[in-house]
């Protein structure tokens, strides 16, 4: 009996079943994060001296936004400003940091903004951040520090 002889091995690697999992992967990751983001997105008031607040960046924090058009989000999902005290009040029965963080639309009405205070206030809130963004100086990384007199 003789032996039949396949095909000879090869030596090259195949990479586009490889290629093709990768490219699937990418789209897949392009259309989860920005769902990621948490709460609403809106343009932030600009300051020139913000105070850094990276617990605002933490999974579980509480975050209130006003929109533009004067919708008000906790987290994700739209609220009136009336049903906010019980929510936050929920929200904030478990935990230790009791800060609520307001993120508002630059362009909202500050009617609306107080009205939110005003509402998160009477939940019981003593610590409010108010998030805003830094006003970015044109030229001022370019411009170099003029030397000290008398050096």
């Amino acid at each position: 009996m003789e032996k039949k002889k396949g095909p000879a091995p090869m030596a090259d690697i195949n990479v586009v079943p490889m290629a093709d999992i990768m490219l699937v992967m990418l789209i897949i990751f392009m259309v989860i994060t920005p769902m990621l983001s948490k709460g609403v997105s809106v343009d932030l008031v600009r300051t020139k001296n913000p105070i850094a607040m990276q617990a605002a960046d933490k999974d579980d924090a509480v975050l209130v936004a006003v929109t533009r058009d004067g919708k008000v989000f906790l987290g994700t999902t739209q609220t009136s400003p009336d049903q906010l005290p019980q929510k936050v009040k929920d929200l904030l029965t478990s935990k230790l940091d009791k800060t609520v963080y307001l993120k508002a639309d630059s362009r909202s009405r500050y009617e609306r903004v107080v009205e939110v205070v005003d509402n998160l206030r009477a939940a019981g809130v003593d610590q409010l951040g108010l998030l805003t963004e830094q006003i970015k100086e044109r030229g001022a990384e370019s411009t170099p520090e003029a030397p000290a007199p008398g050096v």
